[in-house]
């Protein structure tokens, strides 16, 4: 048996969770998250505590019990406290700022870059260089990081652009020699 998918999850008191059928939906004081759940995998519920188990142990229902599981945590999480991910900006002149509610990087373009928040996620700029993506549903959160990523990743000679909070860019040496001769 899946050893992610037979953990428990606890609901905290200030969560509400509906389960009909392969439906789930969960309500808290960040927002309210709904997911049509595989046939394969039943979802019950006693008080505080979310089941996730599966019908029958067929290999496609193996696969989905443990990812049923994480999906509903996930939901139950980000409806409860939220979730966030940091982006950090290196480079001379690469810098974000808020206008509003969206995002505008100049990134040694021509033009400004504004990125427009999906609904639910919300940016934040700490100095000029940190960007923090926060909102209630995980995926949302880190499809709009990497998008942000993405305007410029960073590169592996000067290590320059965009890249996620602790994440180690492998650099390469480059040129050595002048035109020994």
């Amino acid at each position: 048996m899946s050893r992610i998918g037979k953990r428990p999850i606890t609901v905290p008191a200030k969560v509400q969770v509906t389960i009909d059928g392969t439906k789930v939906v969960v309500k808290g004081p960040k927002g309210e998250l709904s997911r049509d759940l595989p046939t394969n995998v039943i979802v019950s519920q006693e008080g505080e505590i979310l089941q996730v188990n599966r019908r029958d142990d067929s290999r496609t229902s193996r696969q989905l019990h443990g990812l049923c599981r994480t999906l509903v945590a996930n939901m139950v999480e980000g409806v409860s406290t939220g979730f966030q991910r940091r982006l950090e900006i290196q480079g001379v002149g690469y810098r974000a700022q808020l206008q509003g509610r969206n995002l505008i990087l100049n990134m040694g373009y021509s033009h400004q870059v504004q990125i427009l928040p999906p609904e639910g996620i919300q940016f934040a700029v700490e100095g000029t260089t940190n960007v923090i993506v926060s909102g209630y549903d995980k995926e949302i959160v880190g499809n709009t990081a990497a998008k942000i990523r993405e305007v410029r990743r960073p590169e592996p000679y000067k290590g320059k652009g965009i890249r996620y909070a602790g994440e180690v860019v492998r650099r390469k040496a480059g040129k050595t020699g002048k035109g020994k001769k």
